[in-house]
């Protein structure tokens, strides 16, 4: 990995990109409940959040995806923590659109993460797992996955798949005292959101 290129990107993310990260707020947990309007979610740390989910919100709904599904030229979205001796550990992978920007940025999925969404140039099978080596543009990063990596993609869901019980994430903004839902995910068949 050339990583004073990807130090760089992303200290430029956080100075210049941030604000296009901080207008919404990620949440994750379990549907309470929807009224077609309104979902109510209790989040991982036990909060409760209620947002108003526009009509014109694509529902996405979730299906596996494994190491196996990972091919060459792909875009991909990668959360990463530092693991140990400074390796890049892939904690969360899943395919993302091929119109997705490339880069780096701080993320919230666990602390000190980030995420990378990059297309892949290659992967190659080490003792430890199954590394990525992922174009950013400015460099390349890779990320090792392992058998604890998280992996899931979204495809095509419907507001009826928005059920108490579901897990779901979903990302919103803050207008005055409320949230709005800007884009959402959520659970099904078993399948759950790992982003």
């Amino acid at each position: 990995m050339n990583f004073k290129i990807a130090t760089l990107a992303l200290a430029l993310t956080a100075a210049f990109g941030g604000n296009a990260f901080a207008q919404n707020t990620n949440f994750r947990g379990t549907i309470e409940s929807f009224d077609g309007k309104m979902i109510a979610v209790k989040t991982k740390d036990g909060r409760s959040v209620s947002a108003e989910l526009p009509e014109n919100v694509t529902v996405a709904a979730t299906k596996a995806f494994t190491a196996a599904d990972i091919k060459p030229g792909m875009k991909l979205g990668v959360t990463t923590v530092k693991g140990p001796n400074g390796a890049i550990m892939a904690i969360d992978v899943r395919p993302i659109p091929a119109t997705a920007n490339v880069g780096l940025s701080p993320y919230d999925l666990a602390p000190e993460s980030t995420m990378t969404n990059g297309t892949l140039e290659a992967t190659a099978a080490g003792s430890n797992g199954q590394e990525l080596t992922l174009n950013i543009s400015t460099g390349t990063v890779k990320a090792l996955i392992t058998p604890s990596t998280a992996m899931s993609q979204s495809t095509p869901g419907e507001r009826a798949d928005l059920k108490p019980g579901e897990t779901v994430f979903m990302a919103a903004r803050k207008e005055g005292d409320k949230y709005i839902v800007a884009r959402i995910q959520v659970s099904k068949n078993g399948v759950k959101p790992t982003q």
